[in-house]
């Protein structure tokens, strides 16, 4: 066979096995968040069992996203300099093995500080498994991609959904942790068993960050965040992950409360609104990669639907369990699905041989409010009695991101990447080659 076909041939398994890779990426990021993105649903639960209020069941989820405010930059520059496999493979097993011994934990103090180490684990996966990603899918396939692999959230969170409060109800709230610890567990050995870089991106991240200056000074960093569309994406990112936070914290309550759902219909409406959030990261992220007006389009979209959707809350039809259900579903699917566009624009938008960096400063960002809003939210609830402060909170945040976010952008061109050019896919790698 001449040197041309076997080429050929080289490059054909390796662009195959890019779905691999998104098979792998997708299954660890649902095994890492298997457990915390549960919390919500054994709320009722650990309420009776714990003796807790609204607030410290948010506090639960703060502390497992506490250590990433950090970690997730740490985890970028990580990214940027070492093999993928190795970093988010540890960083998973660190969520498996905490989780494996909080099953220990004599009650709730115990379990915020395993929830910490749960979190500091949990900093690599997610940047780590969206620039595996990106560094096999070209910008034409980017965004289908991501929310594929994004979708290993609420995928993980519907799972979880259905499994933990059984679980947690039939053997208690330790052995749900024992049962998540194993989980991620599962998801480690599968990145670091099948995971490969793609043909020539080695060679080309040495290139580029001997070529690139290091912006780990908090000069470089400060200049990264004032760019334009990183600020937009920060703005529009905190705003909507508050959201997510909201629906994930606030479905089941406000279901049993307000609506007067059993607690088990409550949790099993959760998974419906959790499973509409892996179609809405699938076909919004994919529509993204279609769409003329570029990728954040598709991020504004979602931030006028999930604003209708809280709206619908707030009014007395809200309260019946059908309109209330309809209402949680659109939020989860707008809710969940912006993160597919707005993963592929940060690592569209991120400096050449930085975009390790990008994700992890970009994410860092959205941790402020994944640590801040649901205790806030809880809190609210618990003082005010309702859940008319907590929705409206919400829709405020998601409001002034959209006013701020639609000021910069006039008269500017959306940020894509010429079809021809992509600075995270090497010219050299199995990324560009055609399917």
């Amino acid at each position: 066979m001449s040197g041309r076909d076997n080429t050929t041939r080289y490059r054909a398994d390796a662009t195959r096995y890019r779905w691999t890779v998104l098979a792998v990426a997708t299954f660890t990021q649902a095994a890492s968040g298997f457990f915390v993105q549960g919390i919500g649903a054994m709320g009722i639960v650990l309420r009776q069992e714990l003796g807790l209020t609204a607030a410290q069941l948010g506090l639960l989820i703060s502390a497992a996203q506490l250590a990433p405010l950090l970690g997730l930059t740490v985890a970028g520059e990580l990214l940027d300099r070492y093999d993928e496999r190795w970093v988010v493979g540890a960083g998973a097993c660190v969520v498996g093995l905490a989780l494996g011994t909080g099953s220990l934990a004599p009650g709730y103090a115990s379990l915020l500080c395993v929830l910490l180490v749960v979190g500091a684990g949990y900093s690599t996966v997610q940047p780590g498994g969206s620039k595996s990603v990106a560094s096999w899918f070209d910008a034409s396939q980017r965004g289908f991609a991501m929310g594929v692999r994004q979708a290993g959230l609420p995928l993980g969170a519907a799972l979880a959904s259905a499994a933990l409060p059984v679980l947690a109800d039939a053997y208690g709230w330790r052995t749900a942790l024992l049962a998540g610890g194993l989980v991620a567990l599962l998801g480690a050995a599968a990145f670091v068993g099948f995971y490969r870089r793609p043909p020539g991106q080695i060679a080309l991240q040495v290139r580029e960050l001997n070529a690139t200056s290091s912006p780990t000074t908090p000069a470089a960093r400060l200049r990264l965040l004032r760019e334009p569309s990183m600020a937009r994406i920060m703005l529009s990112g905190a705003s909507l992950i508050s959201v997510q936070c909201g629906v994930g914290i606030l479905t089941v309550l406000y279901l049993h409360d307000v609506a007067f759902v059993g607690a088990g219909s409550a949790a099993l409406a959760l998974v419906v609104v959790q499973i509409a959030g892996v179609a809405g990261r699938v076909v919004l992220a994919a529509r993204s990669d279609r769409g003329t007006a570029g990728r954040y389009a598709t991020v504004r979209l979602c931030m006028v639907a999930v604003v209708a959707a809280m709206a619908v809350l707030l009014t007395p039809p809200g309260r019946s369990t059908a309109v209330a259900c309809c209402a949680l579903v659109w939020l989860g699917f707008f809710g969940f699905g912006w993160y597919g566009p707005w993963v592929a624009d940060v690592t569209e938008s991120a400096p050449p041989g930085r975009t390790g960096f990008a994700l992890g400063l970009a994410m860092s960002v959205n941790q402020v409010a994944i640590v801040v809003v649901p205790p806030a939210l809880g809190l609210l609830t618990d003082l005010t009695g309702g859940f008319t402060a907590a929705w409206g909170l919400l829709i405020v945040m998601v409001l002034a991101a959209l006013a701020v976010s639609a000021r910069s952008e006039r008269g500017r061109r959306p940020n894509r990447l010429a079809s021809d050019h992509d600075a995270n896919c090497p010219d050299t790698g199995a990324t560009s080659w055609p399917s």
